[in-house]
């Protein structure tokens, strides 16, 4: 039996009718895709204040019982059994534990979400650093509840970091970057923190923590080392410079995250030419937020006089030739396989606001070599501070 024939729309054609309602669909899809994504992200809210309130039972429940651990574990297997007979799956003995954990770290919090999102928040040894770091975030965190953008598997990646201050800079750049678990996951494991140390005073180290990365000025987009482990390079393989540039831009994406805030990639071997010669320039970036431009040379071996002095040149080349009336200073990164310190204390590298030098690396470091590159670096620092001061002393 044939169908009964399709109502028509009175003045409508089918074309017309179509013109209408596409955009019309476009425009509602789009408000329940919205409002699912809200209802999502409320749930998620609600499960990481569930959480940290089971676990302040846990923990309260804990501390009133015998401090015995087959008493703590006979404790949470029993309550395991009873929610997982009640709720279903979520609620193991280990998963309960991860609560407790949950808790423990965030004990000064108050149990409830942000209503917003965080905007832009307004050296001795690495120990005391450290230490100062801790002092000075005890307010701070007595103040904050729990961000709407970050989940329960957010919360539970950060629970790893064992340092109070590490743990709140990944949870603010988490929450002001809008990172996924496995791009937050990928900055814990490529230590974001420790290499953002490098180069800050003590003050710079404790906004740091508090306030996540500011970008202010060239020195605080600059990372000591870089790490390439994405591009997946043969250590055992001879490759030339020009193989970590095209790997470098087959893997753009993840580069361009490595560098960090605000860059945007503009050209390879761009050329810059004056009367007499032609120069290319490995790879030019721009960031929008330091609202200049960027230029990276790459070299595979030790740093040398002659590549500082090829990249200050480069620098002033494209300030005079490239840079306009609302752009910055133009900023010049060496990336090398090792940096040799007596080159970087001896060359206009040691004053220059727009020079930078740091060595990359393609395997990831372990957090105890980051460590001793952080002590040596605060020592190289201190020195330097000791010499100007002489230097001033002799002046006066």
């Amino acid at each position: 039996m044939a169908g009964k024939p399709k109502a028509k729309v009175p003045g409508f054609t089918a074309p017309a009718l179509m013109d209408v309602t596409e955009p019309l669909f476009g425009r509602v899809a789009e408000i329940l895709e919205s409002a699912r994504a809200n209802v999502v992200r409320h749930v998620n809210s609600q499960m990481v204040l569930a959480y940290w309130l089971i676990g302040r039972e846990i923990v309260q429940a804990l501390q009133g019982g015998e401090e015995r651990a087959d008493y703590g574990q006979a404790l949470l297997s029993g309550l395991s059994q009873a929610l997982t007979q009640r709720y279903g799956k979520g609620f193991s003995v280990s998963n309960l534990r991860y609560f407790r954990l949950f808790y423990q770290a965030y004990a000064n919090r108050r149990p409830e979400i942000r209503h917003e999102a965080r905007d832009e928040l307004g050296t001795g040894n690495q120990g005391q650093v450290l230490a100062d770091l801790n002092l000075a975030l005890a307010e701070h965190d007595k103040l904050q509840g729990f961000s709407p953008r970050l989940s329960w598997t957010h919360y539970r990646t950060l629970l790893r970091i064992e340092q109070r201050a590490e743990r709140l800079f990944y949870e603010v750049e988490a929450e002001r970057n809008g990172w996924s678990q496995p791009e937050l996951e990928r900055q814990i494991h490529s230590h974001l923190y420790l290499r953002l140390l490098k180069s800050r005073d003590k003050e710079g180290v404790l906004a740091l923590a508090s306030q996540g990365q500011l970008v202010e000025q060239p020195v605080d987009v600059i990372k000591h080392p870089y790490v390439l482990d994405f591009l997946g390079l043969p250590e055992a393989r001879q490759w030339h410079e020009a193989d970590l540039e095209s790997a470098l831009i087959d893997q753009l994406q993840p580069f361009l995250l490595e560098l960090g805030k605000g860059f945007a990639f503009v050209a390879r071997q761009q050329r810059i030419a004056t009367e007499y010669q032609h120069f290319y320039i490995d790879l030019v970036f721009y960031n929008y937020l330091l609202k200049c431009f960027v230029l990276v040379d790459l070299k595979l071996g030790k740093l040398t006089h002659q590549d500082v002095g090829q990249m200050d040149m480069y620098v002033r080349m494209y300030d005079d030739l490239k840079r306009s009336e609302s752009d910055n200073p133009t900023v010049g990164l060496i990336l090398c396989a090792e940096r040799d310190e007596v080159v970087a204390r001896y060359s206009v590298l040691n004053e220059a606001t727009h020079l930078f030098a740091s060595k990359y690396v393609t395997v990831l470091p372990s957090e105890e070599e980051l460590r001793a590159e952080i002590e040596r670096e605060t020592h190289r620092l201190a020195a330097i501070a000791q010499d100007q001061e002489a230097e001033s002393g002799k002046r006066s």
